[in-house]
């Protein structure tokens, strides 16, 4: 035993350094030897006449060798990549957020500063997302047939065959055939699902986990459902009136300003719920608050087709006389008025960045529009027509016709001439609906519900600020509370959202001739007074100030004098003019006689 405790006693605790592993951007072993040794001669070299003086700094900065220009160098050698990885061009026009406007002159320091740091912010903000772009774990995802095949002839069971098991899950059917047909809606997340029966049946589920919330009926005709800012708070436009529920279907409001209503859309950024009556009016209600923003008679009778555009929070309604209006809440007459088929329009949707709109009508054409041009792009006949359309955050455009549902791809690029895929329902389609960041298409028709893969409609990647479809019960609320504080009122609605920070020179000078008529001269025609700077003491704020208050006061004494002048004048034209008439007056009649 002692023998052994000897030799353990003589073996070192710590073993032996290991070599450090080596850059990249160091060469083979050998030059990194020589470059070592060629830098140890030199710093000997180098310490001889400065030995006392390398003594007494013990306390320097820790860091890397520095080499003799000054620059760091790591094992050796410096960097071959200094600074941070270029960000290519294309990235960074994606997250672009605008032109940068002029700097304010100089003697503005204070608002030229604060330019210059909140263009700095926006410049750094452009490059973090396009660095973080290019980290983006999901892609799009697409559909390709074999040789000599349409992917609209594959089927949704072949689909399901060859994708994944939870993928294959998003495929399934509810069969409600007894209170049929269905308006379907989803959350802004995409994970959760409204249903509303035109008999009365309500439910809403998660339908991923495919768990139950609530589930009702309000033995009333449904018209139309649609979730509210959150999966807590669901509206349903019933036979007569509007009611809000939540999510375990407990009725929690009955807003009876709003009867009739036949279909509803939601401004999220806004808080605001779109309705279009069967009276033909256009009614706005904000749910922070539960009070009606504005009820605008559109005049157009029966108001069946609506929708509403993302990108600006216009409303978009279908008329029977072929056209399309676009209305927001400040106006009562409609901003646009387009003239789209020759016959009833039948639907309406508008793509995510507001730039397309896909309308169908009796005329059994399906047109597609440029919404900032107002002019049409393309142009497609369908041998039925189209019901229901609905667009996905890719692009993609669905259209229902009778039983079938058919999915087109890039309908405002080249002509299209055949689907980019099909599937039969089992009755008539009454709504069409593309979840949000999943690849799947809701179908409500008269037998239930029927949830379709369609590879490539929604978008891989979400903000997780915006729209968490994993977010706990917490983060809801926080999101609520920030949604709420960041709130866009009504008044901010327009055709053109970048006109916010602009300025309005033509309101602007109407005031400014306006005022001009009101006080009869420009007060800014001349310029202000700026005090000549003096030294010793007499150009203080307080000495500037009663300087400046003097030359007010002398242009003011000269409105003054000038005025009283034009007083003295009229009232000097005046009394001539009484003169003249008593001088008139003075002049005796053969009726003075009579006078008493």
């Amino acid at each position: 035993m002692a023998a052994s405790s000897e030799t353990m006693l003589k073996k070192p605790h710590v073993g032996k350094k290991r070599k450090p592993p080596t850059r990249y951007w160091e060469g083979t072993e050998e030059e990194g030897k020589n470059d070592g040794k060629k830098q140890k001669e030199g710093d000997n070299n180098e310490q001889t006449p400065q030995q006392n003086n390398t003594r007494t700094k013990k306390g320097g900065k820790r860091g890397g060798k520095r080499g003799g220009a000054g620059k760091k160098v790591i094992s050796g050698k410096s960097d071959p990549f200094p600074g941070s990885a270029p960000v290519p061009e294309e990235k960074l026009n994606k997250f672009k957020r605008g032109v940068k406007g002029e700097l304010p002159p100089r003697p503005q320091y204070k608002l030229r500063d604060v330019v210059i740091r909140s263009e700095a912010a926006s410049d750094l903000a452009q490059k973090q997302n396009a660095r973080y772009d290019l980290m983006l774990p999901e892609d799009a995802g697409f559909l390709e047939g074999d040789e000599d095949e349409d992917t609209c002839t594959i089927s949704q069971d072949d689909i399901v065959d060859a994708v994944d098991i939870t993928a294959g899950a998003k495929y399934f059917s509810l069969t409600l055939s007894q209170f049929g047909p269905y308006r379907l809606d989803y959350s802004k997340t995409g994970r959760h699902l409204l249903l509303g029966g035109r008999r009365g049946h309500v439910t809403c589920l998660d339908w991923q986990s495919k768990q139950l919330m609530c589930e009702m009926n309000v033995m009333e005709t449904v018209n139309d459902v649609k979730w509210l800012h959150s999966e807590a708070l669901f509206a349903v436009a019933q036979k007569k009136w509007l009611y809000i529920y939540d999510n375990k279907g407990i009725e929690l409001h009955c807003i009876r300003k709003f009867n009739d209503v036949l279909r509803m859309q939601f401004l999220p950024y806004h808080f605001l719920l779109a309705t279009a009556s069967a009276t033909g009016f256009l009614q706005y209600l904000d749910v922070s608050v539960g009070k009606e923003v504005v009820a605008i008679c559109t005049k157009a009778g029966r108001l069946d087709v609506m929708a509403h555009n993302p990108h600006n929070a216009i409303i978009h309604l279908g008329h029977s006389n072929g056209t399309v209006t676009l209305w927001t809440p400040n106006q009562r007459e409609p901003l646009v008025k387009m003239l789209c088929h020759q016959g009833g329009v039948r639907s309406v949707a508008v793509d995510k960045t507001g730039t397309y709109m896909v309308t169908s009508g009796m005329d059994k054409k399906l047109k597609v529009y440029d919404i900032r041009a107002y002019r049409p792009l393309q142009s497609y006949f369908l041998p039925a027509g189209a019901s229901c359309l609905s667009l996905s955050q890719r692009g993609l455009l669905s259209a229902a016709t009778g039983d079938i549902v058919q999915v087109y791809r890039d309908v405002w690029g080249i002509p299209v001439t055949k689907p980019y895929m099909a599937h039969r329902a089992k009755g008539s389609v009454w709504g069409v609906h593309f979840c949000p960041f999943e690849d799947v298409l809701g179908v409500g028709h008269g037998e239930g519900f029927t949830s379709m893969v369609v590879p490539g409609a929604g978008e891989p990647n979400f903000d997780g600020l915006d729209a968490n479809p994993y977010r706990s019960a917490k983060q809801r609320q926080e999101w609520e509370v920030k949604a709420l504080l960041e709130k866009i009122q009504p008044e901010l609605i327009g055709l053109d959202p970048s006109q916010l920070s602009q300025v309005d020179h033509s309101t602007w000078e109407q005031r400014h001739v306006d005022r001009v008529q009101v006080l009869g001269f420009d007060p800014l025609a001349k310029e202000k007074f700026t005090p000549r700077l003096k030294t010793k003491g007499r150009s203080s704020s307080g000495k500037v100030e009663k300087r400046k208050k003097q030359v007010a006061h002398e242009d003011q004494r000269d409105v003054i004098r000038q005025t009283v002048e034009d007083r003295m004048k009229i009232d000097k034209e005046r009394k001539e003019k009484e003169k003249k008439k008593a001088a008139a007056a003075g002049q005796k009649s053969a009726l003075d006689r009579f006078r008493k």
